[in-house]
Protein backbone atom coordinates (compact mmCIF):
# COMPACT_ATOMS: atom_id res chain seq x y z
CA UNK A 1 0.00 0.00 0.00
CA UNK A 2 1.72 3.29 -1.30
CA UNK A 3 1.15 5.87 1.67
CA UNK A 4 0.45 9.50 0.31
CA UNK A 5 3.33 12.50 1.14
CA UNK A 6 1.95 15.51 2.97
CA UNK A 7 2.83 17.57 -0.31
CA UNK A 8 0.47 15.26 -2.11
CA UNK A 9 -2.38 14.48 0.00
CA UNK A 10 -5.27 16.74 -0.13
CA UNK A 11 -3.87 18.60 -2.75
CA UNK A 12 -5.82 17.66 -6.18
CA UNK A 13 -4.66 18.54 -9.63
CA UNK A 14 -7.78 20.73 -10.82
CA UNK A 15 -8.93 22.83 -13.63
CA UNK A 16 -8.26 25.88 -11.39
CA UNK A 17 -4.26 25.09 -10.85
CA UNK A 18 -3.46 23.55 -13.85
CA UNK A 19 -3.79 23.56 -17.35
CA UNK A 20 -2.37 22.23 -20.68
CA UNK A 21 0.52 24.24 -22.50
CA UNK A 22 -0.90 25.52 -25.98
CA UNK A 23 0.46 28.42 -27.93
CA UNK A 24 -3.06 28.84 -28.78
CA UNK A 25 -3.80 31.42 -25.37
CA UNK A 26 -0.58 33.20 -26.63
CA UNK A 27 -2.73 34.67 -29.54
CA UNK A 28 -5.91 34.59 -26.97
CA UNK A 29 -4.17 36.97 -24.53
CA UNK A 30 -2.42 39.57 -27.53
CA UNK A 31 -6.08 39.82 -28.65
CA UNK A 32 -7.36 40.80 -24.79
CA UNK A 33 -4.36 43.06 -24.33
CA UNK A 34 -2.96 44.78 -27.60
CA UNK A 35 -6.18 44.43 -30.10
CA UNK A 36 -4.82 47.57 -31.67
CA UNK A 37 -1.83 46.57 -32.22
CA UNK A 38 -0.67 46.12 -35.52
CA UNK A 39 -0.35 42.55 -36.23
CA UNK A 40 -0.12 41.27 -40.47
CA UNK A 41 1.19 43.77 -42.99
CA UNK A 42 0.40 42.12 -46.67
CA UNK A 43 0.92 44.95 -49.95
CA UNK A 44 -1.66 47.48 -48.49
CA UNK A 45 -3.55 45.34 -45.77
CA UNK A 46 -3.21 46.61 -41.99
CA UNK A 47 -4.32 43.62 -39.79
CA UNK A 48 -4.44 44.47 -35.65
CA UNK A 49 -4.43 41.60 -33.41
CA UNK A 50 -8.28 41.54 -32.68
CA UNK A 51 -8.95 41.56 -36.21
CA UNK A 52 -6.23 38.26 -36.22
CA UNK A 53 -7.53 36.61 -33.55
CA UNK A 54 -11.22 36.95 -35.12
CA UNK A 55 -10.35 35.26 -38.25
CA UNK A 56 -8.57 32.82 -36.66
CA UNK A 57 -11.52 32.29 -34.46
CA UNK A 58 -13.78 32.49 -38.14
CA UNK A 59 -11.49 29.69 -39.63
CA UNK A 60 -11.70 27.46 -36.79
CA UNK A 61 -16.03 27.50 -36.23
CA UNK A 62 -15.73 27.34 -40.19
CA UNK A 63 -13.89 24.12 -40.20
CA UNK A 64 -16.20 22.72 -37.17
CA UNK A 65 -19.09 23.45 -39.22
CA UNK A 66 -17.66 21.60 -42.19
CA UNK A 67 -17.28 18.38 -40.00
CA UNK A 68 -13.65 18.67 -39.31
CA UNK A 69 -12.03 18.39 -35.68
CA UNK A 70 -10.28 16.80 -33.25
CA UNK A 71 -7.40 15.22 -34.46
CA UNK A 72 -8.31 16.12 -38.36
CA UNK A 73 -5.96 17.18 -40.34
CA UNK A 74 -6.26 20.30 -42.70
CA UNK A 75 -3.28 20.76 -45.03
CA UNK A 76 -2.65 24.16 -46.57
CA UNK A 77 -0.23 25.06 -49.89
CA UNK A 78 0.40 28.70 -49.13
CA UNK A 79 3.48 31.64 -49.14
CA UNK A 80 3.77 33.47 -47.06
CA UNK A 81 0.32 35.47 -46.51
CA UNK A 82 -2.21 36.15 -43.80
CA UNK A 83 -3.80 32.99 -44.50
CA UNK A 84 -1.02 30.71 -43.18
CA UNK A 85 -0.69 32.94 -39.81
CA UNK A 86 -4.34 32.38 -39.63
CA UNK A 87 -4.18 28.89 -40.27
CA UNK A 88 -1.34 28.40 -37.80
CA UNK A 89 -4.48 29.61 -34.39
CA UNK A 90 -7.90 28.89 -36.20
CA UNK A 91 -6.85 25.02 -37.38
CA UNK A 92 -5.26 23.93 -33.80
CA UNK A 93 -8.19 25.79 -32.47
CA UNK A 94 -11.21 23.61 -34.37
CA UNK A 95 -9.29 20.85 -32.64
CA UNK A 96 -7.28 20.07 -35.74
CA UNK A 97 -3.80 19.31 -36.74
CA UNK A 98 -2.00 21.91 -39.49
CA UNK A 99 0.04 20.26 -42.15
CA UNK A 100 1.99 22.85 -43.91
CA UNK A 101 3.13 21.89 -47.75
CA UNK A 102 6.24 22.49 -48.88
CA UNK A 103 5.47 24.70 -51.65
CA UNK A 104 8.26 23.79 -53.72
CA UNK A 105 6.71 20.09 -53.97
CA UNK A 106 6.05 18.29 -56.96
CA UNK A 107 2.06 16.69 -57.19
CA UNK A 108 3.53 12.85 -56.44
CA UNK A 109 4.89 14.33 -53.40
CA UNK A 110 2.17 16.59 -52.34
CA UNK A 111 -0.80 13.50 -52.97
CA UNK A 112 1.46 11.19 -51.17
CA UNK A 113 1.16 13.90 -47.90
CA UNK A 114 -2.83 14.27 -48.72
CA UNK A 115 -3.57 10.50 -48.69
CA UNK A 116 -0.79 9.26 -45.68
CA UNK A 117 -1.66 12.49 -43.22
CA UNK A 118 -5.73 11.71 -44.04
CA UNK A 119 -6.34 15.37 -44.99
CA UNK A 120 -9.97 16.44 -44.42
CA UNK A 121 -9.58 19.64 -46.10
CA UNK A 122 -6.66 21.47 -48.07
CA UNK A 123 -6.35 25.58 -48.25
CA UNK A 124 -4.40 26.40 -51.64
CA UNK A 125 -3.08 29.59 -52.76
CA UNK A 126 -3.42 30.38 -56.73
CA UNK A 127 -0.08 30.13 -57.38
CA UNK A 128 0.07 26.41 -56.29
CA UNK A 129 -3.36 25.61 -58.05
CA UNK A 130 -2.06 23.89 -60.90
CA UNK A 131 0.21 21.84 -59.07
CA UNK A 132 -2.50 20.55 -56.04
CA UNK A 133 -5.03 20.38 -58.45
CA UNK A 134 -2.63 17.21 -60.09
CA UNK A 135 -1.78 16.14 -56.53
CA UNK A 136 -6.06 15.76 -55.98
CA UNK A 137 -5.89 13.41 -59.00
CA UNK A 138 -2.64 11.41 -58.10
CA UNK A 139 -4.49 10.83 -54.70
CA UNK A 140 -4.89 7.09 -53.91
CA UNK A 141 -7.84 8.11 -50.94
CA UNK A 142 -11.44 8.06 -52.27
CA UNK A 143 -12.19 9.92 -48.87
CA UNK A 144 -13.98 13.51 -49.89
CA UNK A 145 -11.85 16.50 -49.52
CA UNK A 146 -12.83 20.12 -48.83
CA UNK A 147 -10.88 22.49 -50.97
CA UNK A 148 -10.79 26.25 -50.12
CA UNK A 149 -9.11 28.57 -52.63
CA UNK A 150 -7.40 31.74 -51.60
CA UNK A 151 -7.66 34.92 -53.83
CA UNK A 152 -4.85 37.48 -53.22
CA UNK A 153 -4.43 40.48 -55.06
CA UNK A 154 -0.77 40.32 -54.76
CA UNK A 155 -0.78 36.85 -56.90
CA UNK A 156 -0.06 38.67 -60.48
CA UNK A 157 -0.42 35.35 -62.44
CA UNK A 158 -3.27 33.05 -63.94
CA UNK A 159 -5.23 31.88 -61.09
CA UNK A 160 -7.42 28.75 -61.86
CA UNK A 161 -9.99 27.97 -58.83
CA UNK A 162 -9.78 23.85 -57.92
CA UNK A 163 -11.94 24.20 -54.82
CA UNK A 164 -15.31 24.75 -53.83
CA UNK A 165 -15.29 28.05 -51.66
CA UNK A 166 -12.95 30.60 -51.75
CA UNK A 167 -11.47 31.44 -48.58
CA UNK A 168 -12.89 34.86 -47.74
CA UNK A 169 -16.89 32.82 -47.77
CA UNK A 170 -15.56 30.02 -45.88
CA UNK A 171 -14.57 32.52 -43.43
CA UNK A 172 -17.89 34.41 -43.57
CA UNK A 173 -19.72 31.58 -42.56
CA UNK A 174 -17.51 31.01 -39.30
CA UNK A 175 -18.50 32.70 -35.83
CA UNK A 176 -15.59 35.49 -34.95
CA UNK A 177 -16.85 34.76 -31.16
CA UNK A 178 -16.52 31.06 -31.35
CA UNK A 179 -15.51 29.59 -27.80
CA UNK A 180 -13.02 27.01 -28.93
CA UNK A 181 -11.78 25.06 -27.05
CA UNK A 182 -8.07 24.66 -25.26
CA UNK A 183 -6.41 20.90 -25.68
CA UNK A 184 -7.06 18.44 -22.96
CA UNK A 185 -3.85 17.35 -22.89
CA UNK A 186 -0.53 19.21 -24.15
CA UNK A 187 0.28 15.86 -26.05
CA UNK A 188 -2.39 16.50 -28.13
CA UNK A 189 -1.24 16.91 -31.96
CA UNK A 190 -1.27 20.38 -33.14
CA UNK A 191 1.02 20.06 -36.51
CA UNK A 192 2.39 17.34 -38.95
CA UNK A 193 5.23 17.72 -40.83
CA UNK A 194 7.33 15.99 -43.76
CA UNK A 195 10.77 15.71 -43.91
CA UNK A 196 12.25 13.65 -46.59
CA UNK A 197 14.66 11.49 -44.05
CA UNK A 198 16.80 9.17 -45.91
CA UNK A 199 13.95 7.60 -48.37
CA UNK A 200 12.06 8.82 -51.20
CA UNK A 201 8.84 8.90 -49.32
CA UNK A 202 8.85 11.81 -46.56
CA UNK A 203 8.23 10.81 -42.80
CA UNK A 204 5.42 12.25 -41.02
CA UNK A 205 6.87 13.85 -38.37
CA UNK A 206 4.09 15.08 -35.47
CA UNK A 207 4.55 18.18 -32.81
CA UNK A 208 2.55 18.74 -29.88
CA UNK A 209 1.12 21.76 -27.96
CA UNK A 210 4.06 21.80 -25.18
CA UNK A 211 6.61 21.22 -27.61
CA UNK A 212 4.97 24.20 -29.59
CA UNK A 213 4.64 26.02 -26.97
CA UNK A 214 8.06 25.89 -25.34
CA UNK A 215 10.19 26.42 -28.29
CA UNK A 216 8.37 29.36 -29.69
CA UNK A 217 9.12 30.50 -26.08
CA UNK A 218 12.69 29.66 -26.36
CA UNK A 219 12.80 31.73 -29.48
CA UNK A 220 12.14 34.91 -27.43
CA UNK A 221 14.82 33.66 -24.76
CA UNK A 222 17.25 33.36 -27.60
CA UNK A 223 16.78 36.55 -28.75
CA UNK A 224 15.99 38.64 -26.50
CA UNK A 225 12.83 39.53 -28.42
CA UNK A 226 11.07 42.63 -27.15
CA UNK A 227 7.28 43.34 -27.61
CA UNK A 228 5.79 44.43 -30.55
CA UNK A 229 8.67 43.44 -32.57
CA UNK A 230 8.43 43.67 -36.36
CA UNK A 231 9.50 40.42 -38.12
CA UNK A 232 9.60 39.63 -41.86
CA UNK A 233 8.71 36.65 -43.08
CA UNK A 234 11.43 35.28 -45.53
CA UNK A 235 11.76 31.63 -43.73
CA UNK A 236 9.12 29.67 -45.23
CA UNK A 237 5.92 29.13 -42.76
CA UNK A 238 5.49 25.49 -44.29
CA UNK A 239 9.53 24.74 -42.55
CA UNK A 240 8.72 23.22 -39.39
CA UNK A 241 5.87 25.88 -38.86
CA UNK A 242 8.19 28.82 -39.89
CA UNK A 243 10.51 27.46 -36.70
CA UNK A 244 7.39 28.05 -34.39
CA UNK A 245 7.81 31.91 -35.19
CA UNK A 246 4.20 32.69 -35.93
CA UNK A 247 2.76 31.25 -32.31
CA UNK A 248 6.38 33.78 -30.64
CA UNK A 249 4.98 36.64 -32.97
CA UNK A 250 1.70 36.11 -31.14
CA UNK A 251 3.08 35.70 -27.90
CA UNK A 252 4.89 39.27 -28.15
CA UNK A 253 2.37 40.97 -30.22
CA UNK A 254 4.71 41.24 -32.70
CA UNK A 255 4.10 41.97 -36.28
CA UNK A 256 4.04 39.37 -39.17
CA UNK A 257 5.29 41.31 -42.37
CA UNK A 258 4.37 39.01 -45.03
CA UNK A 259 6.59 38.11 -48.47
CA UNK A 260 5.11 36.20 -51.05
CA UNK A 261 8.98 35.61 -52.65
CA UNK A 262 12.50 35.95 -51.41
CA UNK A 263 13.78 38.44 -53.43
CA UNK A 264 16.68 40.95 -52.37
CA UNK A 265 14.90 44.19 -53.68
CA UNK A 266 11.65 43.17 -52.13
CA UNK A 267 13.40 42.40 -48.62
CA UNK A 268 15.18 45.25 -48.82
CA UNK A 269 12.11 47.56 -49.69
CA UNK A 270 10.03 45.83 -46.61
CA UNK A 271 13.02 46.12 -44.13
CA UNK A 272 12.88 50.19 -44.53
CA UNK A 273 9.36 50.45 -45.21
CA UNK A 274 7.95 48.62 -42.09
CA UNK A 275 11.38 49.09 -39.71
CA UNK A 276 11.72 45.53 -39.89
CA UNK A 277 13.74 44.50 -36.27
CA UNK A 278 13.47 40.23 -37.13
CA UNK A 279 13.97 37.74 -40.07
CA UNK A 280 15.44 34.00 -40.29
CA UNK A 281 16.35 32.10 -43.15
CA UNK A 282 19.22 29.81 -44.58
CA UNK A 283 22.20 31.18 -45.77
CA UNK A 284 21.31 31.61 -49.38
CA UNK A 285 19.04 34.09 -48.30
CA UNK A 286 21.74 36.03 -46.13
CA UNK A 287 24.20 35.27 -49.33
CA UNK A 288 21.40 37.33 -51.32
CA UNK A 289 21.31 40.09 -49.15
CA UNK A 290 25.14 40.31 -48.39
CA UNK A 291 25.98 40.52 -52.40
CA UNK A 292 22.76 42.28 -53.35
CA UNK A 293 24.19 46.34 -54.79
CA UNK A 294 25.05 48.89 -52.25
CA UNK A 295 22.37 50.65 -53.58
CA UNK A 296 19.45 48.33 -52.32
CA UNK A 297 21.19 48.71 -48.53
CA UNK A 298 20.80 52.32 -48.47
CA UNK A 299 18.72 53.34 -45.65
CA UNK A 300 18.10 50.15 -44.10
CA UNK A 301 17.72 50.20 -40.44
CA UNK A 302 21.08 49.26 -38.33
CA UNK A 303 20.55 46.87 -35.82
CA UNK A 304 18.42 43.95 -37.16
CA UNK A 305 18.65 40.52 -35.85
CA UNK A 306 19.17 37.31 -38.44
CA UNK A 307 19.04 34.07 -37.13
CA UNK A 308 20.56 31.69 -39.85
CA UNK A 309 20.23 27.75 -39.63
CA UNK A 310 21.26 25.08 -42.57
CA UNK A 311 24.81 25.74 -42.52
CA UNK A 312 27.44 27.12 -40.56
CA UNK A 313 27.64 31.06 -41.60
CA UNK A 314 31.32 31.87 -42.69
CA UNK A 315 33.54 34.34 -42.44
CA UNK A 316 32.54 36.35 -45.64
CA UNK A 317 29.21 36.42 -44.46
CA UNK A 318 29.51 37.03 -41.32
CA UNK A 319 31.49 40.05 -42.37
CA UNK A 320 29.09 41.31 -45.02
CA UNK A 321 26.11 41.19 -42.20
CA UNK A 322 28.15 42.79 -39.79
CA UNK A 323 29.31 46.04 -42.52
CA UNK A 324 25.17 46.13 -43.17
CA UNK A 325 24.81 46.70 -39.16
CA UNK A 326 22.60 42.96 -39.33
CA UNK A 327 23.43 40.90 -35.85
CA UNK A 328 23.46 37.12 -36.98
CA UNK A 329 22.55 34.12 -34.49
CA UNK A 330 23.11 30.96 -35.58
CA UNK A 331 21.04 27.98 -34.63
CA UNK A 332 20.94 24.37 -35.37
CA UNK A 333 18.27 22.09 -35.65
CA UNK A 334 15.23 19.26 -37.64
CA UNK A 335 12.06 18.72 -38.21
CA UNK A 336 11.81 16.27 -35.89
CA UNK A 337 12.86 19.17 -32.55
CA UNK A 338 10.92 22.14 -33.91
CA UNK A 339 13.57 23.63 -36.49
CA UNK A 340 16.03 25.31 -34.14
CA UNK A 341 16.75 23.67 -30.91
CA UNK A 342 20.37 24.82 -30.82
CA UNK A 343 21.79 28.16 -30.33
CA UNK A 344 25.50 29.22 -30.68
CA UNK A 345 24.99 31.57 -28.14
CA UNK A 346 27.54 34.53 -28.37
CA UNK A 347 30.00 35.87 -25.75
CA UNK A 348 30.68 39.57 -25.27
CA UNK A 349 34.83 38.31 -25.50
CA UNK A 350 34.27 37.08 -28.40
CA UNK A 351 33.73 40.87 -30.01
CA UNK A 352 37.49 41.58 -29.42
CA UNK A 353 38.37 38.40 -31.60
CA UNK A 354 39.62 38.40 -35.23
CA UNK A 355 36.81 37.76 -37.97
CA UNK A 356 38.18 34.46 -38.95
CA UNK A 357 38.41 33.22 -34.92
CA UNK A 358 34.48 34.68 -34.89
CA UNK A 359 33.88 33.12 -37.52
CA UNK A 360 35.05 29.45 -36.01
CA UNK A 361 33.29 29.72 -32.50
CA UNK A 362 30.35 30.73 -34.60
CA UNK A 363 30.42 28.76 -36.84
CA UNK A 364 29.17 26.08 -33.97
CA UNK A 365 26.00 24.12 -33.58
CA UNK A 366 26.36 25.57 -30.17
CA UNK A 367 24.26 24.89 -26.89
CA UNK A 368 20.46 23.56 -26.12
CA UNK A 369 18.05 26.40 -26.19
CA UNK A 370 16.12 27.52 -22.82
CA UNK A 371 13.78 25.41 -22.65
CA UNK A 372 15.06 21.88 -23.86
CA UNK A 373 15.89 19.41 -21.70
CA UNK A 374 19.50 18.44 -23.32
CA UNK A 375 21.48 18.27 -26.14
CA UNK A 376 24.72 15.97 -26.02
CA UNK A 377 26.72 14.41 -28.74
CA UNK A 378 26.43 10.44 -27.74
CA UNK A 379 28.27 7.67 -28.49
CA UNK A 380 25.33 5.63 -30.45
CA UNK A 381 26.66 2.59 -29.52
CA UNK A 382 27.31 2.99 -25.23
CA UNK A 383 25.33 5.95 -25.32
CA UNK A 384 27.72 7.39 -23.00
CA UNK A 385 29.21 11.16 -23.75
CA UNK A 386 31.97 11.85 -25.91
CA UNK A 387 35.26 13.29 -24.64
CA UNK A 388 34.69 16.77 -24.89
CA UNK A 389 38.10 17.21 -26.51
CA UNK A 390 37.11 18.74 -30.31
CA UNK A 391 37.94 15.73 -31.60
CA UNK A 392 36.08 12.68 -30.36
CA UNK A 393 33.13 12.02 -33.23
CA UNK A 394 29.68 11.23 -31.49
CA UNK A 395 25.68 11.77 -33.16
CA UNK A 396 24.35 14.45 -31.55
CA UNK A 397 21.03 13.46 -29.12
CA UNK A 398 17.96 16.18 -27.70
CA UNK A 399 16.16 14.91 -25.10
CA UNK A 400 13.02 16.82 -24.06
CA UNK A 401 10.13 18.53 -24.86
CA UNK A 402 10.97 20.30 -27.45
CA UNK A 403 11.22 16.77 -29.58
CA UNK A 404 8.40 15.73 -31.47
CA UNK A 405 6.02 12.95 -30.93
CA UNK A 406 6.82 10.41 -33.49
CA UNK A 407 6.47 9.63 -36.92
CA UNK A 408 2.93 9.08 -38.12
CA UNK A 409 2.05 5.74 -38.57
CA UNK A 410 5.42 4.39 -38.42
CA UNK A 411 5.85 2.78 -35.16
CA UNK A 412 9.06 0.91 -36.05
CA UNK A 413 11.25 4.10 -37.18
CA UNK A 414 9.97 6.25 -33.75
CA UNK A 415 11.44 3.56 -31.85
CA UNK A 416 14.71 3.95 -33.47
CA UNK A 417 14.46 7.32 -33.65
CA UNK A 418 14.09 7.25 -29.34
CA UNK A 419 16.18 4.35 -29.01
CA UNK A 420 17.78 4.71 -25.42
CA UNK A 421 15.76 7.59 -24.28
CA UNK A 422 17.36 10.13 -26.82
CA UNK A 423 16.26 11.47 -29.58
CA UNK A 424 19.03 10.40 -32.53
CA UNK A 425 19.69 13.69 -34.94
CA UNK A 426 21.37 11.11 -36.82
CA UNK A 427 24.14 14.51 -36.97
CA UNK A 428 27.57 13.42 -36.62
CA UNK A 429 29.79 16.13 -34.32
CA UNK A 430 32.07 16.75 -32.10
CA UNK A 431 32.11 18.42 -28.74
CA UNK A 432 34.32 20.98 -27.70
CA UNK A 433 35.67 21.69 -23.50
CA UNK A 434 33.12 24.38 -23.00
CA UNK A 435 30.36 22.37 -23.99
CA UNK A 436 29.50 23.73 -27.18
CA UNK A 437 29.46 21.44 -30.30
CA UNK A 438 30.27 21.57 -34.29
CA UNK A 439 29.04 19.30 -36.79
CA UNK A 440 31.44 17.14 -38.47
CA UNK A 441 29.40 15.19 -41.24
CA UNK A 442 25.85 13.13 -41.61
CA UNK A 443 25.31 9.91 -41.07
CA UNK A 444 22.73 10.41 -43.15
CA UNK A 445 23.32 11.05 -47.12
CA UNK A 446 21.21 14.29 -46.49
CA UNK A 447 22.03 17.04 -49.53
CA UNK A 448 20.81 20.44 -47.94
CA UNK A 449 20.05 22.70 -51.09
CA UNK A 450 19.16 26.27 -49.68
CA UNK A 451 18.02 24.79 -46.51
CA UNK A 452 15.96 21.98 -48.36
CA UNK A 453 16.54 18.72 -47.72
CA UNK A 454 17.27 16.08 -50.42
CA UNK A 455 17.00 12.72 -49.87
CA UNK A 456 20.10 10.85 -52.41
CA UNK A 457 18.09 8.28 -52.49
CA UNK A 458 15.26 9.60 -53.67
CA UNK A 459 17.26 11.20 -56.80
CA UNK A 460 19.15 7.93 -57.15
CA UNK A 461 16.04 5.48 -57.76
CA UNK A 462 15.24 8.06 -60.81
CA UNK A 463 18.05 7.74 -62.05
CA UNK A 464 18.13 3.79 -61.75
CA UNK A 465 14.66 4.37 -64.11
CA UNK A 466 16.91 5.81 -66.90
CA UNK A 467 17.28 2.61 -69.35
CA UNK A 468 20.56 3.58 -69.74
CA UNK A 469 21.92 3.69 -66.15
CA UNK A 470 23.33 0.58 -64.38
CA UNK A 471 24.49 2.07 -61.31
CA UNK A 472 23.80 5.52 -59.50
CA UNK A 473 24.76 7.26 -57.14
CA UNK A 474 24.10 11.10 -55.51
CA UNK A 475 26.47 12.74 -53.68
CA UNK A 476 26.42 17.04 -52.38
CA UNK A 477 28.03 18.47 -54.37
CA UNK A 478 29.53 22.73 -52.87
CA UNK A 479 27.22 25.36 -54.10
CA UNK A 480 28.02 29.30 -54.13
CA UNK A 481 24.40 30.10 -53.96
CA UNK A 482 22.37 27.15 -52.52
CA UNK A 483 25.12 25.83 -50.52
CA UNK A 484 24.76 22.17 -51.78
CA UNK A 485 23.15 20.51 -55.04
CA UNK A 486 23.05 16.93 -55.77
CA UNK A 487 25.99 16.01 -58.08
CA UNK A 488 24.76 12.18 -60.12
CA UNK A 489 27.59 9.62 -60.81
CA UNK A 490 26.38 7.34 -63.10
CA UNK A 491 27.75 4.05 -64.58
CA UNK A 492 25.79 3.28 -68.09
CA UNK A 493 25.21 -0.38 -69.28
CA UNK A 494 27.04 -2.13 -71.63
CA UNK A 495 26.85 -0.75 -75.02
CA UNK A 496 24.51 2.46 -73.73
CA UNK A 497 24.69 5.77 -74.56
CA UNK A 498 23.25 8.95 -72.90
CA UNK A 499 24.26 12.30 -72.36
CA UNK A 500 23.99 14.70 -69.14
CA UNK A 501 21.11 16.72 -70.86
CA UNK A 502 19.48 13.49 -71.12
CA UNK A 503 19.68 12.32 -67.33
CA UNK A 504 18.70 15.72 -66.28
CA UNK A 505 15.61 15.95 -68.46
CA UNK A 506 14.63 12.56 -67.22
CA UNK A 507 14.98 13.91 -63.53
CA UNK A 508 12.96 16.33 -64.34
CA UNK A 509 9.91 14.10 -65.24
CA UNK A 510 10.11 12.59 -62.01
CA UNK A 511 11.48 15.42 -59.63
CA UNK A 512 10.65 18.68 -58.04
CA UNK A 513 13.26 21.45 -59.47
CA UNK A 514 15.62 22.01 -56.67
CA UNK A 515 16.09 18.21 -56.46
CA UNK A 516 17.56 17.34 -60.38
CA UNK A 517 21.13 17.14 -60.34
CA UNK A 518 23.33 20.39 -61.28
CA UNK A 519 26.33 17.98 -62.67
CA UNK A 520 26.16 14.56 -63.71
CA UNK A 521 29.57 12.84 -64.18
CA UNK A 522 29.85 9.48 -66.59
CA UNK A 523 32.28 6.75 -65.24
CA UNK A 524 32.87 3.71 -63.38
CA UNK A 525 31.90 4.12 -59.54
CA UNK A 526 34.52 3.47 -56.89
CA UNK A 527 33.47 0.37 -54.63
CA UNK A 528 33.94 -1.98 -51.89
CA UNK A 529 35.52 -5.62 -52.27
CA UNK A 530 31.49 -6.24 -51.09
CA UNK A 531 30.06 -3.98 -54.25
CA UNK A 532 28.80 -1.15 -52.20
CA UNK A 533 29.59 2.42 -53.28
CA UNK A 534 32.12 4.57 -51.35
CA UNK A 535 30.30 7.68 -51.26
CA UNK A 536 32.84 9.52 -49.61
CA UNK A 537 35.33 9.29 -52.64
CA UNK A 538 32.50 10.33 -54.81
CA UNK A 539 31.87 13.24 -52.23
CA UNK A 540 36.08 14.30 -53.16
CA UNK A 541 35.60 14.28 -56.63
CA UNK A 542 32.22 15.90 -57.00
CA UNK A 543 33.30 19.41 -55.85
CA UNK A 544 35.64 19.75 -59.43
CA UNK A 545 32.64 17.94 -61.45
CA UNK A 546 31.20 20.94 -63.72
CA UNK A 547 27.85 22.28 -63.52
CA UNK A 548 24.94 22.12 -65.76
CA UNK A 549 22.29 24.87 -66.47
CA UNK A 550 19.27 22.90 -64.97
Amino acid sequence: MTIEHMYDRDLPRNPANFAPITPLDFIARTAEVYPDRLAVVHGGLRQNWRETYRRSCRLASALQRAGIGKNDTVAVMLPNTPPMVEAHFGVPMAGAVLNAINTRLDPQAVAFMLDHGEARAVIVDPEFGHVMQAALALRESSSPLLVIDVEDALFSGQAQPIGSVTYEDFLAGGDPAFDWQRPGDEWDAIALNYTSGTTGNPKGVVYHHRGAATNAISNILEWDMPKHAVYLWTLPMFHCNGWCFPWTLAARAGVNVCLRRVEAQAIFDAMRDHGVTHYCGAPIVHGLLVNATDEMKTGVPAGIKAMVAGAAPPASMIEGMERMGFDLTHVYGLTEVYGPATVCAKHEDWDALDIGERARLNARQGVRYHLQRDVRVLDPETMQPVAQDGETMGEIMFKGNIAMKGYLKNPKTTQEAFAGGWFHSGDLAVQYPDGYFKIKDRSKDIIISGGENISSIEVEDVLYRHPAVMVAAVVARPDPKWGETPCAFVELKAGATTTQADIVAHCRQHLAAFKVPRAVVFGELPKTSTGKIQKFELRKQAGSAAAIDV
